[in-house]
């Protein structure tokens, strides 16, 4: 997979993983004596990576080009990727009855990996674009392609490629993953707590959400320095 495919080491060792998890149940079950994948060595995967997200201004622009599109779906889409960290299966397999609200908060139904659903507020700007996107809708997938049919993911990335010929500022090839990648980095560029931002982004794994966090060698926000504000009395 390294030397004739060129895999990325994350790759490998995520298709490694798999067949590891097959060998073991097999152990398991008593199929085989032992796991002939026990002593293979996985890639060594680096902690931060490689892909995090448009910086602030990137993002910015990408935003003012969606609501300047003619097409009322870009909003819409780039809203739900960017602004809610949807995955691009989530957003284009969310449907008008998804939306509801709950204990005062305009709440989107998100059905997840593995079966999972969780709600997930919308702040005012989502829900102004969502509201758009469905029009006076009942029924039906929140976004459209320009056939009137469910969008996918194929039709999300072309729409995004669009968006960024049209946007004011020099931006890279955008594809729709990045735009979760943008809404992790920008939440902790912000500041936000690394446990919200693990709980906003739904990872099982808090090292998953480290990986974003492009401003964590950043001497400013380094620990010692609170420790010492909260005892100078003592000091």
């Amino acid at each position: 997979m390294q030397e004739v495919r060129r895999f990325k080491p994350s790759t490998v060792s995520r298709r490694m993983a798999v067949v590891t998890g097959f060998y073991r149940t097999c152990v398991i079950d008593a199929v085989l004596e032992h796991s002939p994948a026990d002593h293979v060595r996985r890639p060594r995967v680096p902690n931060e990576s490689p892909v995090l997200g448009l910086f602030h201004l990137q993002f910015e622009a990408v935003l003012a080009a969606a609501r300047e599109s003619t097409d009322r779906f870009d909003f819409a889409l780039v809203a739900m990727l960017g602004l809610l960290g949807l995955r691009i299966s989530e957003a284009s397999g969310a449907n008008v009855i998804d939306l509801g609200e709950e204990h005062g908060h305009r709440v989107l139904l998100v059905h997840g990996k593995g079966g999972k659903e969780t709600l997930v507020p919308l702040p005012p700007a989502v829900g102004r674009a969502l509201d758009q996107a469905v029009a006076d809708r009942l029924a039906g997938p929140i976004l459209l392609n320009r056939r009137g049919r469910r969008m996918d993911r194929h039709c999300a990335t072309r729409r995004l490629h669009n968006l960024a010929r049209t946007a004011i500022v020099r931006l890279p090839r955008l594809h729709p993953h990045l735009l979760r990648h943008t809404y992790v980095t920008t939440m902790l560029d912000a500041g936000v707590d690394l446990r919200d931002v693990q709980i906003a982004a739904r990872h099982a794994n808090p090292r998953t959400t480290m990986r974003y966090d492009r401003a964590r060698k950043n001497l400013d926000r380094h620990p010692n320095y609170i420790l010492a504000a909260y005892m100078a009395s003592a000091t």
